[in-house]
């Protein structure tokens, strides 16, 4: 099975080399004048049914001509971007790359593209997908299959590029869409110019290695009341971010025996003449668990990318000057990340969602140690979960048992939420929400 699994694996990456190829190397009517070749050579031999061998001299030599005069295209430059820190997943990340003609002539009708890391992922990634398809769907069932290829990271337009004088330096304007969440690289830049028929291009490379984050893709979320209220929190926002006391402070009053000396305002005393200590109270504050189920064979999976959205759409939605979110999720090892008052800021918890994987080397239990080590802090927990299996209905079952308000989100593949229960929460049936990948913000205008 993986002999089979590894030449077609081959036959994957070298077709897809090849399209690359094309695609930058031939303008739209060149890969029509190329189509058209490829027809007519495979019913040339049949001479006495058709005449359309007839037009393959024709499209042979326009073919062989675009191809040589491309070779009269030479053009040095230098070329520098001016990259945004941040770009979204599904969203046009427009920049500027300034272009400079070092050649001893003017330039124009020139093409920029953008050249990205190569897409082709390594043999063993590449079987891992393949084999988590299988799973779900059935031999020559094509319905179900993947919309997008999943290891294809962004679209990149063609860029024109203004007429250049020798020595002069332009601004092109460039707009790429990032499909997937992460870092995405940027190798280099080309400079493109067809043939004067206009169906070959010639292309000059300068390497220019950057990187971009990718955020993950955001929905619009209405005002959603969470579960929960504020409860003590032992150390306050001052533990929260780990300095300072462990309390908030209020006000200055004497001192009385007993009163630690850190406690002490050591102006106010020289001032009035008498030992004055400040005075502070345990605070209450609102406090969330966000938990994000990472436990998934597939690493592209598209309910994954959707629950990793859904996380990413309460982190940009919850008010988190006024409380704390604790975002908890299990990678290669259990991680609790917290946002608010002070503690950190929703891009740097958005940072860390571009940068999560699926887990599939540990079990379901990692992160349910994590949340009910957790959870005696928190106000109430909100678990964005990839399946509604017995595993997970048992953890929710845990947390009502401990009296922790939840809202659960489970995030399916589409036409499959249709059957699923409450379980543990059939008793509160408006905090259990079933989301359709590609339907995701229809389901989210449901909560409430």
């Amino acid at each position: 099975m993986t002999l089979h699994f590894s030449i077609l694996y081959r036959c994957y990456r070298f077709a897809s080399r090849r399209w690359h190829w094309a695609q930058r190397r031939f303008t739209r009517p060149g890969l029509a004048v190329l189509g058209a070749f490829v027809l007519v050579a495979s019913l040339a031999p049949d001479t006495d049914n058709n005449l359309t061998y007839q037009a393959l001299p024709l499209l042979l030599v326009l073919l062989v001509a675009a191809v040589c005069l491309s070779r009269l295209f030479k053009v040095t430059f230098t070329a520098s971007r001016v990259l945004p820190r941040f770009g979204t997943a599904g969203c046009p990340l427009n920049y500027r790359v300034v272009v400079k003609n070092l050649s001893r002539h003017g330039q124009s009708g020139l093409s920029l593209l953008e050249n990205l890391a190569a897409p082709w992922p390594p043999f063993q990634e590449w079987l891992a997908v393949q084999r988590a398809e299988q799973k779900v769907l059935r031999s020559f069932r094509f319905s179900g299959r993947r919309s997008l290829n999943p290891f294809k990271v962004a679209l990149a337009k063609d860029a024109l590029v203004p007429t250049m004088a020798a020595g002069q330096e332009v601004e092109v304007q460039v707009e790429l869409t990032p499909l997937r969440r992460g870092i995405l690289r940027l190798t280099g830049v080309t400079l493109a110019r067809p043939d004067p028929f206009g169906l070959f291009r010639a292309l000059s490379t300068v390497l220019l290695p950057q990187t971009v984050l990718i955020l993950p893709k955001r929905y619009l979320l209405s005002a959603v009341a969470l579960p929960g209220a504020a409860r003590y929190q032992e150390g306050g926002v001052a533990l929260a971010a780990h300095v300072g006391q462990s309390e908030e402070y209020v006000a200055l009053r004497d001192y009385r025996h007993g009163d630690p000396m850190r406690h002490i305002h050591w102006r106010s005393w020289a001032r009035v003449g008498k030992p004055v200590v400040k005075e502070f109270e345990d605070e209450f504050f609102v406090r969330h668990a966000l938990v994000l189920d990472t436990f998934m064979e597939d690493a592209h999976s598209e309910v994954f990318e959707e629950a990793v959205s859904v996380a990413a759409s309460f982190v940009c939605t919850l008010p988190t000057q006024e409380s704390l979110l604790d975002l908890l999720f299990v990678g290669p090892q259990s991680y609790c990340f917290t946002a608010g008052r002070g503690v950190a800021h929703v891009e740097q918890m958005l940072e860390i969602l571009a940068s999560v994987r699926a887990c599939s080397d540990q079990p379901f239990l990692a992160l349910e140690h994590l949340v009910l080590r957790h959870v005696g802090v928190v106000s109430g927990c909100v678990c964005v979960l990839v399946a509604w299996d017995e595993q997970r209905r048992d953890f929710v079952r845990k947390l009502k048992a401990l009296g922790i308000p939840v809202l659960i989100l489970i995030i399916v593949p589409p036409g499959q939420g249709r059957n699923l229960e409450p379980g543990p929460l059939g008793d509160e049936p408006d905090r259990f929400f079933v989301l359709e990948a590609g339907q995701m913000e229809t389901g989210l205008t449901k909560l409430k």
